[in-house]
This record gives C-alpha cells, structure tokens and sequence, in this order.
C-alpha cells in the first residue's frame, strides 16, 4: 500500500524471541490384527484416529489383539486424563505368524506417511509380533522395519521379545541396534471376560509412558521405571528379581538391556515393593551408552521439535543481527525453561551458540546459519551406592554428655 501524505501507518517488527508451545508426545500409532473389528470404521491398511476414552472407538475395534493394546493403553491411565490420543491401522492376520508380521512392517515401512493421513505425529509406537522370530539367529521383521523408520517420525517403540527364557530374551536384543527400541522380556497375563489369557507387554509400557507423561505436564523427560503396572492379573514367568543381588535373572536381564516387570514381595528385602506388578527398565537397545536411556532420547525428541517450531518461523527473512539475535534468544529462552523445570541439567549458552568457526561468509552469503546447541538430559537414578562406617563423634559426644551430667550434679 502507499504511504499517505498526512496521516499515520502501523507495523509489527519480527525482531524478538519468539515462544512456542511444543509438541504432545503422548499420542500413540496402534498397528495389529482384528478380525472381528467394525470393517467400515477400520478399513485395513488404513490409519484411523481416535480416544482410547471414546466407547464407541474402543467398542469397534472388537476383541483381538488390536482391542488389547488399546486396552493395555487405557489401564495405566489411571488419574483424570483416563484417555489416549491413539492412531490404529488394522492389518489382515496372514496364513501364518511370518506372513502377519510381513503385513505389519510394511505399515512400519510407510510410517512417515501418517502424521499427514491423521494430522498427528505418533511418538510411541506400537507394532504386533515383534516377539516372534523365524529362527534365533534371525532378527524379527517388524523390528527391521521399526529401526528403520522410527527416526523419521521420532518416535520410539517398546517391543516385546521372547519371553520364554532370558537367554532368548536376550538374545533376541542382540539383533537390535537402536536408540528408539525398547525390549521388554516378558508377557502380560490378564483377564478377557472370565479367560485367563497371555498379551504382550509393550501396550501396558507403552500406556504408562502416557501415564507418567502426563503427571509431568505431558512432556517426555521423566523416566518410567519402578513405576506400578495395573491392569495385569499375572506375568507370562516370574523372574528371579533382586535390588540387592545382581547375579539374579533379572538383574542379568537388565544388564542385557531387556526391560521386565516383577511382581512385589512382602518382607523381602531386595523386593521391589511389598505388592502390585513393576516395570523396572531404563534403557534401550542403543549400542553405546551416550543415549542408551530411552527417557533421554524423549526429551531430547521433544525439545528438537521445540527447535523445529521456533525456526521455521525464522525461515524465509533476511539475515542481519537482529534476526540471528533473536532466533538464537527464542532457543536459549526455551532450554532456560527446561533447566528451571529440571527437565535438563544444563544447555550451551546463548553467546556460545553461534560460533565464528562455523559460519564463514561464504555460507551465510549462501543463507546458512550453524548453530552448536548443547543440551544435557537428566539421568535416572539407577544405583545407590552406600558407605556405612562407624560414627565415631557419636562416642565422643557421649563422654561430653557424661562429664555435663556429673558436673550437674556436682
């Protein structure tokens, strides 16, 4: 427009931090077999979105295996926010369990095609079959597909292995490689109608991911261990469990990067609780241990896509001062948050973020900008250590004690 010759005009300066909200990190992608599920509201092969609080949702998903992970979901929720954002694909069961776990990962393998399909980005994934395997030196199908595709969407995957014995628990980890997975070494036992059946435990972990995201304002960065399970009537085998004693099957399990779930014991020391069923597991199936707790790997999924917000609105303008000020302010303002939350032990400053070595002419003649942001996540707290010696001030405030009293008395 033109400037009046006598008047006045308006304009908003976009030179300022910016703040976004974030993302929800809760919402879940259900991919399983039903065979007795409403065809017209899951159409196979087909993402649909819906509550896990909703009646009639949950009522068309029928009873098989997809009915159960949408029910292991909503029996962790057990607070105010009883209800889970879920996307469910519904799959044929195939001639046999190779030919149904084909028909699974190749819903994995478009993974990157859903958030647009339901105008939502799953972070927690949920895929049938991954404890079956065609042999023990092969690795199973949809978890193939999972390492693949899981960082396209960052998101991450608990998955149940053979729960059969930890040594095939084990190594069945041992044919993965990833950041994003989470083994799990044993199944769930619970009540369908008056039959008493074995599900996976990858809904049941994945729902208290939910859970306990949402005690934290729905952001990822607490860990989900030593935290009760509901909804379990038993475990597929107890595992030998111990705090105390790390030559126990458990304890080895853990050390193998196989989550697993023990059962309470009263009067027992080294118990994990005096009842109920525990998920104990803090780590994924990552070699290397720099991100080897999945917690970790959530926040920083989150606070990448914090990062992502702010930029994209900084994309597009001219590049001065006052734009990289800002943009860098917007990130450094949105970590400080995080610090003060204690969702993060610490962050690169904001004047060590850009960095001269980085960033030569040439490349910002070209329109590129380097930013070196480091963000440290909180670790879980997994081992106490304790040295109890003798007090020996303790004696010494005794004998004070003593020659007080008889000085008293004198």
């Amino acid at each position: 427009m033109s400037a009046p010759q006598f008047g006045m005009q308006f304009s908003r300066p976009a030179d300022e931090p910016v703040p976004v909200i974030g993302a929800d990190f809760s919402k879940i992608l259900c991919i399983e077999t039903s065979a007795d599920a409403s065809t017209e509201t899951f159409p196979e092969d087909t993402p649909v979105r819906g509550s896990s609080s909703d009646p009639d949702f949950v009522a068309a998903l029928g009873t098989g295996l997809l009915a159960d992970q949408v029910k292991g979901i909503n029996d962790q929720l057990t607070g105010i926010n009883s209800g889970a954002d879920v996307t469910v694909v519904r799959v044929a069961e195939g001639a046999d369990a190779a030919a149904t776990a084909a028909a699974i990962a190749a819903i994995v393998n478009g993974i990157a095609t859903i958030p647009s399909a339901v105008n939502a980005t799953p972070r927690i994934v949920l895929a049938g079959r991954t404890a079956w395997r065609a042999d023990l030196d092969t690795t199973n199908p949809v978890v193939v597909a999972l390492q693949s595709n899981l960082g396209k969407i960052l998101a991450v995957a608990p998955v149940d292995v053979d729960d059969t014995s930890s040594a095939n628990a084990i190594d069945a980890r041992e044919t993965m490689s990833s950041e994003r997975l989470i083994p799990i070494g044993v199944a769930a036992r619970v009540y369908e109608g008056e039959s008493l059946v074995t599900r996976p435990m990858a809904p049941r972990v994945a729902g208290l991911m939910v859970r306990v995201d949402n005690e934290t304002l729905g952001k990822p960065f607490d860990p989900i261990a030593n935290r009760p399970l509901y909804g379990l009537a038993g475990v597929s085998r107890k595992i030998p469990f111990s705090l105390l004693d790390g030559s126990t099957e458990g304890q080895q399990m853990l050390a193998g990067n196989v989550s697993i779930v023990t059962e309470g014991e009263v009067g027992v020391d080294g118990a994990v609780a005096d009842g109920g069923f525990f998920f104990i597991g803090t780590d994924n199936a990552q070699t290397g241990e720099l991100w080897e707790q999945f917690h970790q790997v959530r926040g920083a999924d989150y606070l990448t896509v914090k990062i992502m917000q702010i930029t994209r609105q900084f994309l597009g303008r001219k590049i001065t001062a006052d734009m990289a000020e800002a943009w860098i302010n917007s990130i450094a303002f949105m970590l400080r948050d995080h610090k003060a939350d204690n969702d993060i032990l610490g962050y690169t400053p904001a004047n060590e973020m850009f960095k001269s070595s980085r960033n030569s002419p040439e490349n910002i003649r070209l329109g590129t900008l380097t930013l070196t942001i480091g963000i440290e996540p909180a670790p879980v707290f997994k081992l106490a250590n304790h040295e109890i010696r003798r007090y020996r001030p303790a004696v010494e405030g005794l004998v004070e004690e003593i020659i007080a009293r008889l000085n008293a008395a004198a």
